[in-house]
């Protein structure tokens, strides 16, 4: 399965945010949708308070390659 096209587009947290959870929708099972959608929403939780562009861009590059590794999974 392959990631959502448009990856490259994904500048911002809340971009990065509805990317992933439009990944979600792809997964096959509803457990395994609603296990990604919970991790995501953490993520986004823990991340929110993040200020450093640098580490912003680092973080939405992980998050982007975590999700072709999980869409391909």
């Amino acid at each position: 399965m392959a990631p959502l096209p448009k990856a490259e587009l994904v500048q911002n947290s809340l971009q990065l945010y509805r990317y992933l959870l439009r990944c979600c929708r792809q997964l096959p099972e509803e457990s395994i949708r609603q296990h990604y959608r919970h991790a995501v929403r953490q993520s986004f939780k823990v991340h929110a308070d993040e200020d450093n562009p640098e580490r912003i861009q680092q973080i939405i590059k992980r998050a982007i390659e975590d999700a072709d590794w999980v869409m391909n999974k």
